[in-house]
Parts: C-alpha cells; sequence; structure tokens
C-alpha cells in the first residue's frame, strides 16, 4: 500500500477537497428553514420568529434548550456521515487505486457534513446566514469557515479569532445593525495556517481510509469507525466553544429564557 500515499500527494489536496465539498448538492443549509425546523420541537411561533428575525438567544431561548437542539444535530449529522462512510468504503477490487477512490469519495463526503454541520451550529447559536452557494464561494465567507472550521481542529488561534467574530455579531445583533463581513484585518492572518493544518490532518485522515479501504469487507467497518471517532468529537469540541460566547446568552439582550 506504499503507493496510496503518493497518489494521495498527488491527486488530492485540501484547496480541491473543499472545492468538491462545497459544490456537493445539499452542502447549504438554509438558516430559516434549518431554525424553525429545530426550534419547533422546543418554543412557540412566536418566540420562533424573533429566532429568525435576530437570532435564538435574542429571541429568549435559553441555553438548554439551545444544547438539546445542538445535541440532536450532531447525533443525526455524525450517524449519516458513518453510515456513508461505511458505504463509499467497500472495497471495490482491492487495488491502491480504488482505495484512494474510496477514501478521496468518503472524505468530500467528511467535509460537506463537516460544512453542514458548522452552518446548524452556527446558527443554533446566534450567527446570521453563511452565505454558502454551491456555484461560487466568495473569499470573505471561505475564511468565516476556515476560522469555524479551525476551532473544530484544534488550530492555534482559531477560537480565539471565532470568539472575536461572535462579539462583533452580538453586538451587531443587540444593535439592530445589518450584517458585515464577519472576518476582519486581525483574524484574517490565521486563515492560511488554519488551512494548511486541517490540510495536513485531511491527508493523514485519507491515508487512513485509503488503507482501511483495501482490507477485504472489515475495511469499511474501520473506516466508518474513523469517520465517527473524527467527526463527531470535532463537533461537540465547535458547539463547547459557541457555547461560550455572549452571542448565545440571553441575558446578554436582557432576554427571559424560554
Amino acid at each position: 500500500m506504499a503507493n496510496i500515499l503518493e497518489k494521495i500527494r498527488e491527486e488530492l489536496s485540501f484547496d480541491s477537497i473543499l472545492a468538491k465539498a462545497i459544490s456537493t448538492p445539499g452542502v447549504k443549509v438554509d438558516r430559516e428553514s434549518f431554525l424553525r425546523k429545530e426550534l419547533r420541537k422546543y418554543c412557540r411561533e412566536e418566540t420562533i420568529e424573533l429566532a429568525v428575525q435576530y437570532n435564538p438567544a435574542r429571541a429568549g431561548i435559553s441555553k438548554d434548550v439551545v444544547y438539546r437542539a445542538s445535541k440532536s444535530v450532531i447525533d443525526y449529522e455524525s450517524a449519516k456521515v458513518t453510515a456513508l462512510s461505511l458505504a463509499a468504503s467497500i472495497p471495490g477490487g482491492g487495488n491502491a487505486l480504488a482505495a484512494v477512490g474510496a477514501a478521496s469519495v468518503d472524505i468530500v463526503s467528511y467535509f460537506t457534513f463537516v460544512l453542514r454541520v458548522i452552518q446548524e451550529l452556527a446558527y443554533l447559536y446566534g450567527f446570521d446566514e453563511i452565505e454558502i452557494n454551491e456555484n461560487h464561494l466568495d473569499s470573505e465567507t471561505m475564511n468565516d469557515l476556515l476560522i469555524f472550521m479551525g476551532t473544530m481542529f484544534q488550530v492555534q488561534g482559531a477560537s480565539s479569532a471565532l470568539g472575536r467574530l461572535a462579539g462583533s455579531m452580538a453586538e451587531r445583533v443587540s444593535k439592530n445593525l445589518g450584517r458585515r463581513a464577519l472576518t476582519k484585518g486581525a483574524v484574517y492572518p490565521f486563515v492560511k495556517k488554519i488551512a494548511k493544518v486541517v490540510g495536513m490532518r485531511m491527508t493523514k485522515q485519507i491515508y487512513a481510509d485509503a488503507l482501511a479501504s483495501g482490507i477485504p469487507v472489515a475495511g469499511s467497518l474501520v473506516s466508518g469507525g474513523l469517520t465517527y471517532i473524527c467527526f463527531r468529537p470535532n463537533c461537540v469540541r465547535l458547539r463547547n466553544h459557541l457555547m461560550g460566547f455572549m452571542l448565545c446568552d440571553p441575558a446578554y439582550y436582557g432576554m427571559a429564557c424560554v
């Protein structure tokens, strides 16, 4: 399997994988539809209207309710990406080319779900619409996504940058100011570093998946397990950071909790 890693280095990169994930149908999560669907389980319609107009915290929705909604989202997306990983990693010929192909499909699916969870958790914890377009993604939105992603993957400095974005967003929501691009000067230097570190970790994951995909039958179980143990903790890590921001605290807006 020594030629698998070389094949990965030649044909796959973080930029290409991310581009494929962004262009995958279903990667975009509509903020309004998502919030209505998830909050309907816990809140009255008038509260949901305020959550859509501003954010859940400003609508007075408690952190506990948002936590339960976020747990449901993480559990669902984790189960779905793991199931797809199991299917994608079923050996298709037992050779290096097939293994790399399976790993590539698997990792594109993985990052598609990473992008979905970033949007879903961001909306529950107070962020505005993330403008993902399957045909085009502007540089500001890409920078925002990389900061979220860097927090998930424990890239040094990313969580602090995300905190500054959340603070800026909270101020704008509290003052009814319009949305502006989130990433400004102070956070931009982190973006290239985040892309590099996440890209390195992604390559290791592809390699592990490719090796697993070369193992008859059991390989799909190994690959699916690798996906689950990588995906869910990253989602929980992002959620835990978001929970600590005043952006999602009803008390910051002077609102009673629902």
